[in-house]
């Protein structure tokens, strides 16, 4: 069975609305921006009932001719929705996007707006533990060593971007010499160009040593010893890398 968490105020009326409506015949919508968990909900709703991707507009008209009772997923892709019949059928449909109102209005009894993550704040922090602990788990990585309060969390692609953010984060956290080595080796084969390159990827090296001695030791004095350089020249190649 589909498992899905929320404590938004409004996907609980969204759930709610579902679950009094159950016993009717009645179609239903759920519209909102991609990856916020449409779909998820639709399945945690109604675990038995089939599903179907509005990406193909003949197995959607054949899976309502065989069903009472469908999921459409991505219904804004149907390439004709006016020639669905959904009367005496109870069809519950996600989309992106609203479409044409008017359709819309005239297909379905309730129209639901599915929030996007950053409207749920608390969803956030349960899904960033859940994707932490999937990521040290698939990479065997001991969840303990991770630093889990300091993710740059990407929120534009709602849990899709969120995801990559917390995935990224645990793989750096838990890089050695070696693979930051064979990373910057195949940055550079594929990029490495022109006639100055020295000195265009000589940032890659510097940039991040000055910025992590800078804050960690919150001294250009201090750090200028730990790097063995003067202080001038520290403070020219923080004016060069633009580092503030």
């Amino acid at each position: 069975m589909e498992t899905f968490f929320s404590k938004s105020d409004k996907i609980q009326h969204i759930i709610k609305s579902f679950t009094l409506t159950k016993t009717l015949f009645v179609s239903s919508i759920i519209i909102g921006e991609a990856h916020t968990g449409k779909k998820s909900l639709a399945r945690y709703l109604f675990p038995d009932t089939p599903l179907v991707s509005g990406n193909n507009q003949k197995e959607v008209e054949e899976a309502l001719e065989q069903n009472d009772e469908l999921i459409i997923t991505n219904f804004e892709k149907l390439s004709n929705q006016n020639s669905l019949d959904f009367t005496n059928k109870r069809i519950i449909a996600t989309a992106d996007y609203m479409g044409n109102p008017e359709l819309i209005d005239d297909l379905f009894a309730f129209i639901y707006t599915m929030p996007s993550l950053q409207e749920r704040p608390e969803d956030i922090t349960y899904l960033k533990d859940l994707f932490i602990k999937e990521a040290c788990s698939t990479l065997m990585i001991d969840e303990n060593t991770c630093d889990s309060e300091h993710i740059p969390l990407n929120l534009t692609k709602n849990t899709k971007s969120l995801k990559r953010s917390v995935y990224i984060h645990v793989m750096k956290q838990s890089m050695h010499a070696q693979d930051i080595e064979e990373i910057l080796y195949h940055y550079l084969l594929k990029h490495l160009d022109g006639n100055d390159a020295y000195r265009e990827y000589l940032g890659l090296y510097e940039k991040p040593l000055i910025e992590a001695g800078l804050h960690k030791f919150g001294s250009q004095l201090q750090l200028s010893q730990v790097l063995g350089i003067n202080r001038n020249t520290l403070r020219k190649k923080i004016h060069e890398h633009n580092i503030d």
